[in-house]
């Protein structure tokens, strides 16, 4: 009971803070929260100018931490609130005024275990960016090393918490009073946020995400990862090699320094295709303020808090549609949804075909440099209503980390498409791994892994047997005799599997 009326006072609150933005529209569809919003419809005045979602972004900022990176969530949920509004909430900037600096030493000795004197010669009291989460200040080990240091908001963790359950509680109602929106997964969504934001809550979740990804790009020379200091990072203390560069959004700047901005592009094409196709793990936070480039062209990625992961079948599933959009495969398109479960076998193939190419044609048939991938992608998860499509949290988040990596690409060559740059890389990945002999290599595959189980279930047979047995319960012969073969017939199915294994693993070394 105090769960309820806890959340139903913060509810209010929030409701206010929303009217005076005339933003209710993110509460009217919960009909049970229809008398709420008619009440503050009717007590609030409105002063407000704007599009809807430049209101809802500006009532959300004025909410906090919770809300902003709440509303960036939701800017990737276009299939909820449309294009335009999905568009006004990603450019929901994620700055607040800094904490005094006083906390930040207190966090960064509590966290270390030791005077700040000792871990850093010099510390910049003035910190040089301040987020919703953490602020980062810069300062010198006493080895002589320039770092950064991030440091979280003192209390962070108690507000997220607070205000993640009230969205969880909100998103259980609408699962049980709203048949109708329970295919957008209310809940999963509220749990993708919440999991998504307990990792941002343990800076040692980001240095391992940043030294992954340095790991994956060893070695390539377009994308620069700063390094991680082990010894100066704790849980709410993360400290990293300092960078320079110019901000990627400033064409200006680059071109004053001699570097070629259709090269900057072409590396930032290769740099996301590497990371969704090639790893399955990307940065899922690739605004200008994360990313910059150095004297020598080369790309550098910053803050690796929020990150996507892709398994390989959904990456399969995402090339195989690509290459169904680029060729004009529509039905092909439609097959693959249908093939990996996104749409139920009770709708049309042939519909859903049809659809494909109300999206694709007058996107895919403009001009190359204004051919935008990701905004295709949102269109497609659009009609998710119309062919009950479960929605997918893992694409949404891709879907608008293409969407600002295109953007990036179009202020710094408005002429070039990313996409296009990238092509031979696509096609040259699609291949390799939807070609006969990679799925050949698959199917191998699966059989090797199968037959490497069956020396573990035959053990397992006989531990059943044994088992039923001492419990008194009797077998039939010809069971028991299957599940406990004799020792020549076992030694004969071992080398009949060693033999297989081998043919097997010849195979694939052959297709490689």
């Amino acid at each position: 009971m105090i769960r309820p009326l806890r959340h139903l006072a913060r509810l209010v609150a929030i409701a206010r803070v929303l009217a005076r933005h005339d933003a209710l529209f993110l509460l009217e569809r919960v009909a049970a929260l229809k008398p709420l919003v008619l009440a503050m419809k009717a007590m609030a005045r409105v002063q407000e100018t704007g599009r809807p979602g430049e209101r809802l972004a500006r009532a959300l900022f004025e909410l906090g931490p919770s809300f902003i990176k709440f509303g960036q969530a939701l800017s990737t949920r276009s299939d909820l609130l449309g294009d335009e509004i999905a568009a006004d909430l990603s450019a929901l900037q994620d700055r607040l005024d800094p904490f005094p600096s006083a906390e930040a030493r207190a966090t960064i000795e509590a966290e270390l275990g030791q005077a700040i004197a000792v871990s850093f010669r010099a510390f910049d009291d003035k910190p040089v960016a301040a987020a919703s989460i953490a602020q980062v200040h810069f300062a010198v080990t006493p080895e002589g090393d320039e770092v950064a240091v991030k440091v979280l908001r003192p209390g962070i963790e108690e507000a997220f918490a607070r205000d993640l359950d009230l969205m969880l509680w909100l998103a259980e109602i609408v699962e049980a009073t709203q048949p109708g929106l329970r295919r957008l997964k209310p809940v999963e969504t509220v749990r993708t946020l919440e999991a998504s934001v307990r990792l941002e809550m343990d800076l040692r979740f980001e240095a391992a995400a940043a030294e992954e990804m340095a790991d994956n790009f060893a070695g390539d020379p377009g994308l620069r990862i700063p390094k991680v200091d082990w010894t100066r990072t704790a849980q709410r203390v993360l400290t990293l090699e300092r960078v320079s560069g110019i901000p990627i959004d400033e064409r200006a700047r680059i071109v004053e320094a001699g570097l070629d901005p259709k090269a900057v592009v072409e590396k930032a094409a290769v740099a996301f295709f590497n990371q969704v196709f090639r790893d399955g793990f990307f940065h899922a936070d690739m605004h200008p303020g994360n990313l910059f480039v150095d004297a020598q062209g080369h790309l550098v990625l910053l803050d690796f808090g929020i990150t996507g992961r892709i398994d390989r079948p959904t990456r399969l599933y995402l090339g195989e549609m690509l290459l169904g959009f680029l060729t004009g495969d529509y039905r092909r398109v439609a097959e693959i949804h249908f093939e990996a479960g996104y749409v139920p076998e009770d709708q049309s193939v042939d519909l859903f075909s049809q659809a494909c190419r109300s999206i694709a044609e007058p996107i895919l048939g403009r001009p190359l440099a204004e051919i935008s991938i990701a905004r295709l992608l949102g269109q497609l998860f659009q009609i998710t209503e119309t062919f009950s499509m479960e929605v997918q949290p893992q694409l949404l988040m891709l879907q608008k980390s293409m969407l600002v990596t295109e953007g990036v690409g179009r202020l710094l060559c408005p002429d070039v498409n990313m996409w296009g740059l990238a092509q031979p890389l696509i096609e040259d990945w699609i291949k390799h791994n939807l070609g006969p002999q990679a799925k050949l290599k698959d199917s191998l595959g699966g059989l090797a892994e199968t037959a490497l189980k069956i020396p573990q279930l035959l053990s397992q047979g006989e531990r059943v047997a044994k088992m039923l047995s001492s419990r008194g319960l009797k077998l039939h012969p010809d069971t028991v005799k299957a599940l406990t073969p004799g020792q020549g017939k076992r030694r004969f199915c071992h080398a009949c599997l060693a033999w297989g294994l081998v043919f097997l693993l010849v195979a694939i070394l052959l297709l490689k």
